[in-house]
């Protein structure tokens, strides 16, 4: 696959939506490719990728919807990349419309077997199904996540499926040395009101094995193709850094034909890549490939992505 071997590009143009009133937006900046691999996909605080879903791919292209903690009225909160080899990328904000702007959207994954629904996750809980189409971004409906604990704080969303059923993980991103991120699986379906419907949770602990210290253990997490789970870790030191971060092999996850849904956290993860002065809150494995897509929030240095073989 052309993800593999070469550096991401995007295209763009722009609109926003505040208070379920969609609003013009300034286009955004011209990104450019960094000599470490990545690509910068906005410059400044308010650019940063905190979610990552692949929408689809076309001849010479790969499509991914990306969220954005943002957290005021007007700021984007999610927005459409596409990805050509060897071409610089820009970002198209897509509005969003059908409730108020959510605050600080944290995840987002695609819903299987549709083509156009996403379930988006904010990081205090809350559940956002979506639609896009063209350039706007509806919200079906909302409800929390099952299993909410006090200090939670949400940053991984991942949905798999298997003999017609769903299964949804998430976890809180823990912190440090002291709480490990909790980790749950849950069947997962829709209701006949577009609401997140979870079934019996599944919890386990989870503590990255790379970086140390005040750490986030669950920056994101992605299922493969065979059901590994594999989740990005990472340290912020503040909003200039410096960042660090690593993606592991952390466990497995599996759909039983009866719908019953299996978590196994490994005992010792390993780190399958380590990825220094970046810090990763989005990872996507490409269904049919050992391809992740990366995309990182590093605060006043705005977004980057990049492709990597370790799915």
């Amino acid at each position: 696959m052309f993800l593999r071997t070469t550096v991401l590009a995007a295209a763009t143009a722009a609109v926003v939506a505040s208070g379920g009133t969609t609003v013009a937006a300034p286009a955004a900046p011209a990104t450019r490719a960094a000599p470490d691999g990545w690509q910068q996909a906005g410059d400044g605080i308010t650019s940063g990728i905190s979610g990552l879903a692949l929408a689809g791919r076309t001849a010479g292209a790969a499509h991914a919807l990306v969220v954005r903690d943002n957290k005021k009225p007007g700021e984007n909160r999610i927005a459409d990349l596409t990805y050509r080899p060897g071409r610089s990328a820009v970002v198209e904000p897509l509005a969003w419309s059908g409730g108020a702007e959510p605050i600080d959207l944290e995840a987002v994954e695609k819903v299987p077997g549709t083509s156009d629904e996403y379930v988006a996750l904010a990081s205090r809980g809350l559940v956002y199904h979506l639609k896009v189409t063209g350039s706007e971004t509806q919200v079906l409906d909302t409800s929390p996540l099952p299993a909410i604990a006090e200090g939670d704080d949400y940053e991984s969303f991942a949905l798999t499926s298997a003999h017609g059923r769903m299964a949804a993980v998430w976890s809180d991103r823990g912190a440090g040395k002291d709480r490990p991120a909790a980790v749950h699986a849950a069947p997962f379906s829709f209701n006949t009101y577009d609401e997140a419907d979870f079934g019996p949770v599944t919890t386990a602990d989870y503590r990255a094995p790379y970086p140390s210290g005040e750490i986030r253990h669950a920056s994101d997490i992605t299922v493969t193709d065979d059901g590994r789970l594999l989740i990005g870790s990472a340290a912020d030191a503040g909003d200039d850094g410096p960042f660090d971060s690593a993606v592991a092999d952390a466990g497995t996850v599996s759909v039983g034909r009866d719908g019953e849904v299996r978590l196994s956290i490994a005992k010792s993860p390993v780190s399958v890549r380590k990825f220094t002065g970046h810090k990763i809150e989005a990872v996507e494995c490409v269904p049919g490939t050992r391809t992740a897509l990366l995309g990182t929030d590093d605060e006043n240095a705005g977004g980057a992505v990049r492709a990597s073989a370790i799915c």
